[in-house]
């Protein structure tokens, strides 16, 4: 007998859109990556010097070494993309995706209850960001002598884990709120606000010193503001990270099972 029937049939429904994230991944990394080499010539580094401040501060674009390349392209903004959108269409999917198409009503009436259903959800939820933060982390591991990089394992595995966070909490944000409203819409609307407000943020706190606090309060920076990749975990950020998740799993659960639903 399946322990966690709904988590395994997550997972077994969605393997196909985990390989089509997997494949953007691989190519957003091939795109990127192996041009570093090239990218620490002189004259390129004098083009990036002549950029607008403005400009290079808010994307935190940096070429002056490996990790610092790969982190402000691939972990903390295509990367950041990609896997940010996963999560927040598999944690609209979980709960409001199935009850708009009447399919929860269907599962609940299984006994099962609504906590085991949101708990089995987001850890199939986790799961698939974890395997696709981990597919890209392989590959740029992969290209680590051949582009010249110099990272560390210890770094890698840091921005890993802040990449995994900081995308959770959007996919944590659409659970919670489908959980709360029944609806596609609000839970799609929720985890993307999470996500773009997060990352427009901490652009407007890297322009200037007298907004440089809204760092404190942005997702983004909790993931990336210490360059993990070069300085390794951030601790604090991390646990700011997965500790809102956590509280977010927690309210889905709690207001789930005080509504109708379908209703």
């Amino acid at each position: 007998m399946n322990a966690l029937p709904l988590f395994t049939q997550a997972l077994s429904e969605t393997w196909r859109a985990v390989v089509g994230w997997s494949i953007g991944i691989a190519a957003t990394i091939v795109l990127y990556v192996p041009l570093y080499p090239s990218l620490k010539s002189e004259d390129i580094q004098s083009l990036m010097d002549n950029l607008p401040p403005e400009l290079v501060n808010a994307l935190g674009y940096s070429l002056t070494t490996g990790a610092g390349y790969v982190e402000s392209t691939y972990f903390a903004m295509m990367g950041f993309l990609l896997v940010s959108i996963a999560g927040i269409s598999w944690g609209t999917a979980a709960v409001a995706g199935d009850e708009e198409s009447g399919a929860l009503e269907l599962t609940l009436a299984h006994s099962v209850t609504r906590t085991r259903l949101v708990l089995e959800r987001t850890g199939a939820v986790f799961v698939r960001l974890f395997v696709l933060v981990a597919f890209g982390s392989m590959l740029v591991l992969a290209f680590n002598d051949l582009s010249e990089l110099e990272l560390e394992l210890s770094g890698l595995i840091a921005v890993s884990a802040a990449l995994c966070g900081v995308a959770l909490l959007s996919a944590t944000t659409a659970i919670a709120v489908g959980a709360a409203t029944g609806r596609r819409s609000f839970a799609i609307a929720a985890g993307t606000v999470v996500a773009a407000l997060s990352y427009t943020l901490n652009a407007v706190a890297n322009q200037s010193e007298d907004v440089e606090w809204l760092h404190g309060v942005t997702p983004f920076a909790w993931a990336f503001g210490e360059s993990p990749l070069s300085n390794g975990a951030d601790w604090g950020g991390l646990g700011l990270l997965f500790g809102f998740s956590t509280l977010l799993v927690a309210f889905a659960v709690f207001t789930l099972r005080r509504r109708d639903v379908g209703v």
